[in-house]
């Protein structure tokens, strides 16, 4: 994101909360990337010294810290917030609540800008959606899915939800927005995962539908018996939903075309 922003002639003032860890991944002296400034969301007073003569607030931190960033950021600036499309999801959890809360602090606030909820998001550095599936079709014979995978995602590749913060940055509209942003069309889950081996270059998965309360009850069963973390209770409950997004809004007010899934699996998976 920092890159991207240096790279559209935006100066940068990075505000976190290890100046360590942030040495580790900076990118390289930039005439407009600033010294970074520590700060604790916890904290408001290191939060408002950070952000004090901020134009814009672009925001990476979870959601539900949206009235903190809020109370923090100098009135006049603008303000571009990550949320989540678990918003939307019927199996409601902490996350979910949370982005939520950021939601409706930042549309009672009526402040100028964006918050932008991604669905599943991809393609990035570290990322564990796409690569964690691959190092699991890569251990499994067959691949268990509630309704056999039936259900839609609407995945979006990294490249693009940076895209879509950039054009928030520079968006002109003077109230609050909230824009769902995904990837151009839904597919079924089976063919994600289908797609998914592809790109990973591994042999087609054998899917086997497999009703969720079972899988449910194993998955509680490997992180709290076994302490694996490889999938949560939580993620096969949201596996029986739909992800599905009109992103008519990102493409209307972002200007931003997500690249297909094609696309952004070669990009996630080099040869």
């Amino acid at each position: 994101m920092v890159r991207a922003l240096l790279d559209g002639g935006h100066t940068v003032q990075p505000v976190v909360r290890s100046a360590e860890r942030w040495q580790a991944t900076a990118p390289p002296d930039h005439a407009r990337l600033r010294p970074p400034r520590v700060a604790d969301l916890s904290d408001p007073a290191t939060m408002a010294a950070a952000l004090q003569d901020a134009a814009c607030v672009v925001s990476t931190a979870h959601a539900r810290h949206t009235a903190r960033v809020l109370e923090a950021s100098p009135p006049g600036a603008r303000l571009v917030l990550l949320g989540s499309t678990r918003r939307y999801s019927r199996w409601r959890d902490d996350h979910g609540a949370g982005v939520i809360a950021g939601e409706t602090a930042f549309l009672r606030a009526g402040r100028a800008g964006a918050m932008l909820h991604p669905t599943m998001i991809y393609g990035a550095s570290g990322e564990n959606n796409v690569r964690r599936l691959a190092a699991l079709l890569r251990r499994l014979p067959v691949v268990p899915l509630p309704m056999g995978g039936r259900s839609l995602v609407q995945p979006i590749h990294q490249n693009d939800v940076t895209a879509c913060v950039l054009a928030a940055v520079s968006g002109r509209w003077p109230e609050a927005r909230v824009i769902p942003i995904a990837g151009p069309a839904p597919l079924s889950y089976a063919d994600f995962v289908r797609a998914v081996a592809r790109a990973a270059r591994l042999p087609a998965p054998r899917i086997m539908p497999v009703p969720a309360a079972p899988l449910i009850a194993a998955a509680w069963a490997a992180r709290h018996l076994l302490r694996s973390s490889a999938i949560s209770p939580d993620e096969i409950r949201r596996l029986q939903e739909d992800k599905a997004f009109d992103i008519a809004a990102m493409g209307g007010i972002l200007r931003v075309t997500p690249m297909d899934l094609a696309t952004g699996l070669a990009l996630t998976f080099p040869p």
